[in-house]
């Protein structure tokens, strides 16, 4: 039996002008019924002596959305994207695309098949498929650069970042923005193009193509922005070579030949398959396993934020982003006016460089309120505690805010690792307490961890994952458990960084080479910016023995080397620079503190580093997953992804021990296992998954998980 084909095109006529709308909820993604009925409408237009002009528009607040993800890889039902777009391309009556929504991927590509184009001043427009590793193939990586020329086409492909509508006019992408109603402006600005004796095809515009034919700079530009943004990924050579082809082939069609060349590589390329599990990963993340979709949200109209500084001051803003009026509580006004004055300075900077408006940031300063009183928070809706990581003096704020602060509104800590239930048990609202975990810098980082205490509500984590929606954050929950999710990961990556530094590697190495395997940074560069003061001083405070494996960095400490902060750590750095240079003068401290714990140092190669460093994550994770901490096995690549620097396109650590095979991850624990018997144990879950050929996924069932680690069992695993 045939299935059916997804989606419609609905068509109906106003006096000489065929209207067809992509009526595919919810964001109207070119599936087989939608490819079907354009090509099926646009012919019934042609043939309609009475119909002088077509719009294409959407149904609902989507233009197209793109390409129907769930159809790659398989045999298209109906006409082909290509077919259906050469079928709009040569219609014999012109056609204006009504961007009335978001047009993004394939939904662009169907609007440059159109001969103008319209758009709300709400309409997003873009290319985002190297986001999933792949390159537009349905002509925009042809169609574009004729339209607004190769430089601005590929910066436009290989930031994959949506556009606005009056960003878009800008560039030339649309011809015109309606401030009204969208279809009767369409209507009128098609009535005055009907009478031409032709309409423009962007496949025919070649100005732009001629002009940077013999100029180097424009794909020299491209490849070195690639190298920069994009470190690791395979789509963007293929985007910059299909530009290349655009540039240089004389025939329209040949360079679509080369596209669709080039797109096949993308679409067979493992990192395509990593970077579709991410695309994915983010959308299961933000649903909440054990909480109703239909749990009512509580109102989020305004927010608290106490504590002025980096943390507290990036917070403030995401919220102002997001369009939520915020205070921004310190006792000390000192600290207030200094904090206030870093989130001006920021919004400051985005605007020198163009990525916001004055008038923009006016606004958003607007909705920041300092204050040196609790009081002036009494009706905010949720408050964000954002102090420096003491639980003493975390439960003596959230004591004030509980005190202060009307009893609906949502308390939340920002913290890397202290205990929530902790915090929560100082209020008398503790079904309203959870954990924030921003990321730092919290105004640019995207990862938020939300941390759900023994108690808190459904309706708190529904409302507090909503709000980091709004933020634009990639959200995961994560139990209440030591280091939560990322740290808990992080301390059995660092403590394998800092034993293969005692055990003989040097920083630089180790820090090549996980960057060459694709990690932003290398651990000891990561632990400089950081600052290697911070463990150092909490031990010293707390009369601590220093463990084996921060002996090294203890012993720089105690000789003033604390990282990018004064110059010295690991690396050496020149003044206002924080580019490492080597640190020559840090080679007898290693090899000493080596000798003092009978340690022979050896030759280590970057294959060792890699396995040992990734591998203790992936071991780690999967106790978490076994505890039931992380809800599935993709949310740990989220976080990874988006908190750590794991490259994009290996999927997470999680996604990549899958890929590897779970048996061969267990080779590997086994062979590092004569090292450190007890590090390398594999977890149980990582056993049975291995044993039964499965793969990581979704956590065990509540009464299978393994007993949660408790705070008291833990060390300290705050960290990022």
């Amino acid at each position: 039996m045939t299935q059916p084909l997804k989606g419609k095109v609905n068509y109906t006529i106003q006096g000489n002008i065929a209207i067809l709308e992509v009526d595919n909820p919810p964001v109207n993604p070119l599936s087989s019924g939608v490819r079907a009925g354009l090509s099926e409408y646009i012919k019934k237009a042609n043939e309609d002596d009475s119909v002088q002009g077509i719009i294409l528009t959407g149904a609902g607040r989507s233009f197209i959305a793109g390409a129907d993800i769930s159809e790659f890889g398989q045999k298209p039902d109906g006409p082909d994207l290509h077919t259906t777009l050469r079928d709009i391309e040569f219609s014999t009556k012109p056609v204006v695309a009504a961007i009335n929504g978001t047009a993004l991927g394939g939904g662009l590509e169907t609007a440059l098949v159109c001969n103008y184009r319209i758009g709300t001043n709400n309409a997003i427009v873009g290319l985002p498929e190297v986001n999933l590793g792949l390159l537009p193939g349905a002509g925009g990586t042809q169609r574009l650069p004729r339209l607004i020329g190769p430089s601005a086409a590929l910066k436009m492909m290989l930031a994959g970042t949506p556009m606005s509508a009056k960003k878009a006019l800008h560039q030339g992408v649309i011809d015109a923005i309606s401030e009204n109603s969208l279809i009767e402006d369409a209507i009128v600005f098609l009535q005055d193009k009907i009478g031409l004796d032709s309409h423009p095809k962007v496949r025919d515009k070649n100005e732009k193509i001629i002009e940077a034919r013999g100029d180097i700079n424009v794909l020299t530009e491209a490849r070195a922005l690639a190298a920069k943004t994009r470190k690791g990924q395979f789509a963007p050579g293929q985007i910059i070579a299909c530009v290349e082809a655009a540039i240089n082939e004389d025939n329209f069609d040949d360079g679509m030949k080369k596209e669709a060349d080039y797109f096949l590589e993308c679409l067979l390329h493992p990192q395509r398959e990593a970077m579709i599990h991410i695309f994915f990963g983010e959308r299961a993340a933000s649903k909440i396993s054990d909480v109703p979709k239909d749990t009512p949200l509580l109102p989020i109209n305004s927010a608290g934020v106490v504590g002025s500084g980096t943390m507290g001051g990036g917070i403030a803003m995401n919220f102002a982003n997001a369009g939520v009026p915020v205070f921004v509580l310190d006792q000390d006004e000192k600290n207030l006016t200094q904090g206030m004055s870093v989130i001006e300075r920021n919004y400051q900077m985005m605007v020198d460089r163009g990525r916001m408006l004055p008038e923009q940031k006016d606004a958003v300063m607007n909705l920041i309120t300092p204050t040196l009183r609790y009081e002036d928070l009494s009706e905010v809706d949720i408050a964000v505690e954002a102090v420096y990581e003491n639980l003493a003096l975390k439960q003596e704020i959230f004591k004030s805010l509980d005190m202060h602060i009307n009893d609906n509104a949502i308390l939340a800590s920002n913290t890397s690792g202290l205990d929530i239930d902790a915090i929560a048990s100082v209020t008398n609202r503790p079904e309203k307490v959870v954990g924030t975990h921003f990321f730092s810098p919290a105004n640019i980082m995207r990862l938020l961890e939300v941390v759900k205490g023994e108690v808190s509500s459904n309706e708190t984590m529904a409302t507090v994952m909503s709000i980091g929606k709004r933020m634009g954050k990639a959200a995961v929950v994560s139990l209440n458990a030591p280091g939560f999710i990322g740290n808990r990961m992080l301390s059995g990556y660092t403590y394998q960084a800092n034993m293969l530094l005692l055990e003989g590697a040097l920083p630089n190495q180790i820090d090549n080479a996980l960057e060459s395997f694709g990690m932003s940074m290398g651990p000891f560069r990561m632990m400089d910016l950081v600052g290697l003061d911070l463990g150092w001083r909490a031990r010293k405070l707390a009369e601590l023995d220093t463990p084996l494996a921060n002996k090294i960095s203890d012993a720089l400490c105690e000789l003033e080397r604390f990282g990018q902060k004064n110059g010295k750590g690991f690396y050496n750095y020149s003044e206002g620079s924080r580019a490492p240079n080597p640190a020559p003068e840090n080679q007898d401290i290693y090899e000493s503190i080596s000798n003092q714990n009978n340690i022979v140092r050896r030759e280590i190669s970057d294959q060792e580093i890699i396995d040992r460093c990734i591998l203790a994550l992936v071991n780690e994770g999967a106790q978490i997953l076994a505890e039931g901490v992380a809800q599935r096995s993709g949310d740990m690549d989220i976080v990874y992804i988006n908190g750590y620097g794991f490259p994009i396109w290996r999927g997470g650590p999680m996604f990549y021990a899958n890929k590897l095979g779970l048996d061969k991850v267990i080779k590997k624990l086994n062979e590092f296992s004569a090292m450190d018997h007890n590090f390398w144990k594999p977890a149980p879950l990582l056993e049975k998954l291995a044993a039964e050929g499965q793969f990581f996924g979704e956590a065990p069932e509540i009464e299978k998980r393994d007993k949660k680690l408790t705070f008291k069992q833990s060390k300290n695993m705050g960290g990022v």
